[in-house]
């Protein structure tokens, strides 16, 4: 009995909704989906604007893998986790500098695709594969100095691609992963460089620290506020973004 009482609410909520549902029916809207309606025009039209949404859901992984930014992240990262600062500067900072330091980096590449592909296309000079052809024309040059001969060699390889004889002759589904994986060797090269200075610091503090016999002393702990001092004695983030700069030369 008291088990039917505590289900008492429960059904005559399951009720009501139960009503409603069946009162309520005819007034539900309906979703169509119309890709031109038997139109060759409007379903053509539909189907590039498909493609352009499907373009622009993956432009942040375009963002990662074809432009500078990786380098510049992974190495901001290093700096950051060598200084031992824990989260200073937050990661919304360093996305934030990554980001524009890409943009700075990408500018020229990015006026060539807007001179030569962008502009052109709006005007109604050249059609969507020109333009495309067009804009990935700068972006494979950027790329291809960037990227190692052996990391190159290991796609090419891999998919038996032959008839190379320039950049353009490149697929971009070869060029694309090898310059993602030599820029991350690349950045891993300075990010250990970035690391040997604040390591040898870390090491003589504990050294000292063991000599006086504090060793209960969390050598970070004091080493901290050197390796900060050393880094702003050197103008650690000009030279950091300097030597960032030069690396893509």
């Amino acid at each position: 009995m008291k088990k039917l009482i505590l289900l008492t609410p429960f059904l005559f909520l399951l009720g009501q909704y139960t009503v409603f549902a069946e009162t309520n029916t005819s007034v539900l809207p309906g979703i169509h989906l119309d890709a031109g309606a038997g139109d060759t025009e409007g379903t053509a039209l539909s189907i590039k604007l498909i493609i352009l949404l499907t373009i622009l859901s993956v432009a942040p992984s375009i963002l990662l893998l074809m432009t500078s930014f990786t380098r510049i992240a992974i190495v901001l990262s290093f700096v950051r986790n060598a200084l031992g600062t824990q989260q200073m500067p937050p990661n919304q900072v360093i996305m934030g500098l990554s980001i524009i330091l890409t943009f700075f980096i990408m500018g020229p590449t990015f006026n060539e695709v807007n001179q030569h592909a962008l502009k052109p296309f709006l005007a109604g000079e050249v059609s969507q594969e020109q333009a495309a052809e067009k804009a990935a024309a700068p972006i494979k040059e950027f790329m291809a100095k960037q990227t190692r001969e052996s990391d190159l060699k290991l796609f090419l390889e891999y998919r038996d691609t032959k008839d190379i004889h320039s950049i353009q002759d490149i697929p971009l589904t070869s060029l694309v992963p090898a310059f993602a994986i030599s820029e991350l060797k690349t950045a891993f090269q300075m990010g250990f460089l970035i690391f040997v200075p604040f390591m040898i610091i870390d090491m003589i503090v504990a050294s000292v620290l063991m000599a006086m016999g504090m060793m209960m002393v969390p050598p970070a702990l004091i080493s901290l506020p050197f390796k900060i001092l050393l880094f702003i004695l050197v103008d650690g983030w000009h030279l950091v973004v300097q030597s960032l700069f030069t690396s893509f030369r």
